[in-house]
Formats: structure tokens, sequence, C-alpha cells
């Protein structure tokens, strides 16, 4: 038997392509940049049991968000089944109560049967404290859980919405 040689061209290969396969399992937004922390920072958790949700659906289970100068960074998590399915979840909004689109993050792919995290910087308008973060799929539209999101405390409440993305602007405001 010989000895298996491993020359530095293999290891080094080998080692980039882990990394390479790395940059979408993680949680991190996607950007290769870690989740915000320390001075501006608020999160909202929409934490929910995986029994609980339509997985079929773009479900929003969790949402940071951090004020700058440019603008609010949204980081928003959707668990949605997208093993294999052309229908995966292709896009998250954030926008006002009353329905106005004030961003949106494209989503380029299936991720998986699991909780995924992307970030965008949005715009949000001067007095508005509140905002919807709702996610999309390519096959059922809206649908799943939504966040109603207070983006000066991070307070959040969960929202099921249907198929058809309705106003939000009876709804209150969650508090700190």
């Amino acid at each position: 038997m010989s000895p298996t040689r491993c020359t530095r061209r293999t290891v080094l290969g080998l080692l980039a392509a882990v990394v390479g396969l790395a940059g979408c399992a993680g949680g991190d937004g996607g950007d290769g940049e870690a989740s915000p922390s320390g001075a501006g920072t608020t999160r909202a958790s929409t934490a929910t049991a995986a029994t609980d949700l339509n997985l079929r659906e773009a479900n929003v289970v969790d949402v940071v968000v951090e004020s700058g100068p440019d603008g609010h960074r949204f980081d928003v998590t959707l668990y949605h089944d997208d093993d294999g399915e052309a229908g995966y979840a292709n896009w998250w909004q954030v926008e006002t109560l009353d329905g106005d689109r004030l961003g949106r993050r494209d989503l380029a792919h299936a991720h998986g049967t699991r909780r995924f995290t992307r970030s965008a910087t949005v715009s949000v308008p001067e007095g508005a404290t509140c905002v919807v973060v709702r996610g999309h799929d390519r096959t059922h539209g809206y649908g799943g859980r939504a966040a109603l999101v207070n983006v000066e405390t991070g307070a959040t409440d969960p929202v099921s919405q249907g198929s058809e993305r309705g106003s939000m602007a009876d709804r209150e405001c969650p508090s700190g």
C-alpha cells in the first residue's frame, strides 16, 4: 500500500470549496457581514415553533433593525420550505402600515428548509415608527407570517397574513 499524498494545491482547493459553500449556508446575512450589534441596534423576534407555520409560504421569523446615516438596516430571517421547489422565497420587503413599499431585498435562489437571514438598508420616512416586513415566494405569493416592527424600539408583533397583501393601517404598533 502506498501512502496518500496531499499536495498544497489539493489542500487549498478543498479549503476554497468549503469556504465557498459556507457563504450560502451561514446565517450572517449572505453579505459576508456579521449581524449588527452595538449602539443603534434593536432586535425584534417573531420566534415561533415550526409546527405553527405553513412552511410552503415565506415566513418572517426574526427581524433586527439598526438605524444609520443611510437609513435603517433590516436583517430579516425567513423560514420556508425551499428544498428542491421552484417556488422558493424570492424576496422580502419593508412597507408602511398603509402598504407603500419602502424597500425590497431580492433572493436569487432556494435556501433549503431552514431559517436564513438576508439584509438590506431601507429609508424609513421621518415620523414613521412602525413598518411591516413581509416575505414572498414564487409559487404562493404572500402568505405565512409577516411582522409589524417598531423601528425605534425593535418591538415586533407577528401577523398571520392571507395570500393577498392587505393594509395593516388599523393595527397598533408594538411597544417597547
